[in-house]
């Protein structure tokens, strides 16, 4: 079973980290990670999730989720089509 570290706990500060299953809520995961993650936390997620995972689920992120800042960085590194998310920031 994959371990969440302490860089990953902190960005799922508003859940029950006693709940979270790493394989079972990795779309939170990656999500909360890309929007709020710290180097250390970016570098563990790409070592324990599919670029394709990832990729899939930036896509997938619900409108209103993504900061601006965060949707730009993604997009270019993951290499997205930036249309796909018009008005999907805050």
């Amino acid at each position: 079973m994959i371990q969440i570290p302490e860089s990953v706990k902190a960005t799922l500060w508003s859940y029950d980290l006693n709940k979270i299953d790493p394989e079972k809520h990795k779309k939170l995961i990656i999500s909360q990670v890309l929007n709020f993650g710290s180097l250390d936390a970016v570098s563990w997620l790409f070592a324990n999730y599919s670029r394709q995972d990832i990729k899939d689920c930036a896509l997938d992120t619900p409108l209103g989720a993504w900061d601006k800042k965060s949707l730009n960085l993604w997009a270019l590194f993951l290499n997205l089509d930036k249309a796909r998310f018009k008005n999907r920031f805050i």
